[in-house]
């Protein structure tokens, strides 16, 4: 059961129609689109905004910008995960030989 839905969503007083594969996927739009909601209304508390665009913009560049960021943070643990892997190892080499 494979089957399209189709979904309208409302971010920043806009309706935009979506297509999407699942029920599952649908929650994480939902969720997705309520945090950006969220973001929005606390912007244009915050700051003095002239252009529903601006906004739009600052809201991305929070999200993309926390989602580089915990990238560079899985790299971080991936490397020292790898090093310490080497380490453990190089000891259970020179006590086997």
């Amino acid at each position: 059961m494979n089957e399209n839905l189709k979904i309208k969503v409302t971010i920043g007083d806009r309706v935009y129609p979506l297509t999407i594969k699942s029920e599952g996927e649908e929650e994480g739009v939902r969720k997705a689109v309520k945090k950006i909601n969220e973001l929005i209304k606390k912007f244009e508390q915050n700051y003095e905004v002239r252009d529903k665009q601006d906004v739009l913009a600052m809201c991305a560049l929070q999200f993309a910008s926390q989602h580089e960021v915990r990238s560079v943070h899985d790299e971080m643990d991936i490397q020292k995960a790898e090093k310490k892997l080497r380490e453990i190892n190089e000891l259970l080499d020179s006590h086997l030989v």
